[in-house]
């Protein structure tokens, strides 16, 4: 073993390790350089939005597309289908496809918990309902990027190609979890979700070969809870005008005050849409076959 090999593979790029590194480096440099280049852009996205926050949200994403592009550009010399990101999967077939598999896995199950009495509408401050819809709208969709760019993006790619996709689904579904640690009301139950969220959404990737499907996955995921059900995302409450849907059931299927994906029935709505996921990837499979 020489040096070299240490930090080189034999077709020449870094190995896995070493690049998953330096993408981190890269996406750290990135995101500080947006930060400050583009200030007035992102100070727009706060007002637009009526956040905080949208501004680092925009400047997370806009930097994490920046390191994608160096690495793939200039060190590993791929193409954007290498993270799921090339023209092909952005099919409107493909994002709808995704977006149907987020929004329903979490509406169906949150609508009968609401026919089984476990959850309860109740009034909330008045206001504009469209206009809090847009502002939620915009500020969840560039969050859902900013994640799945992160977890599910080059880094998934990189471990999936050192590794194998199962240890890559499992490691960054992981790594998932336990970036919503510091969410409110966050447990070890709250946590287990996100994990399997995580699992979820690398199902989509992995089935599709499009992490824009996954990006539409998560934010339909998120928009139905926080846009036509008024509940807490993540355990992080946004605007509700007029009307709000709170847990009235046991926190083990209802989700408490993490919102209805800490519980139970979203589970079920996943393991739902994992199912369909696996038929799908089976049935392509012996349409290659045959």
């Amino acid at each position: 073993m020489t040096a070299r090999s240490v930090f080189v593979a034999a077709d020449g790029r870094l190995h896995a390790p070493w690049r998953i590194l330096l993408f981190f480096l890269i996406t750290g440099v990135c995101v500080q350089i947006v930060a400050i280049a583009v200030a007035p852009l992102l100070g727009a996205a706060d007002r637009l939005t009526g956040t905080n926050d949208a501004s680092d949200e925009l400047a997370f994403v806009i930097g994490m597309l920046g390191a994608h592009a160096i690495m793939l550009r200039w060190i590993d010399k791929r193409s954007w289908s290498y993270v799921g990101l090339d023209a092909g999967a952005g099919r409107p077939k493909v994002l709808a496809r995704g977006w149907l598999l987020g929004a329903l896995s979490i509406l169906v199950p949150s609508l009968l918990l609401l026919a089984a009495g476990w959850l309860a509408i109740r009034p909330s401050l008045q206001g504009s309902w469209l206009l809090a819809a847009l502002q939620v709208s915009l500020y969840l969709l560039p969050a859902a990027l900013g994640e799945e760019l992160f977890t599910r993006g080059y880094i998934f790619a990189a471990t999936r190609e050192w590794l194998g996709w199962p240890v890559a689904l499992l490691l960054t579904s992981i790594a998932f979890g336990l970036l919503h640690l510091g969410n409110p009301g966050a447990d070890a139950r709250s946590v287990a979700m996100v994990v399997l969220a995580g699992i979820f959404l690398g199902a989509v990737l992995i089935v599709t070969g499009s992490l824009y499907a996954a990006w539409m996955a998560h934010w339909a995921w998120n928009w139905v809870m926080a846009v036509p059900l008024h509940v807490a995302v993540s355990g992080w409450p946004l605007a509700r005008p007029d009307y709000q849907i709170v847990d009235a059931g046991p926190d083990w299927i209802t989700g408490g005050t993490w919102g209805p994906e800490g519980g139970a029935g979203a589970a079920a709505g996943m393991a739902v849409g994992l199912g369909y996921l696996y038929w799908r990837k089976k049935k392509k499979d012996e349409h290659l076959a045959g």
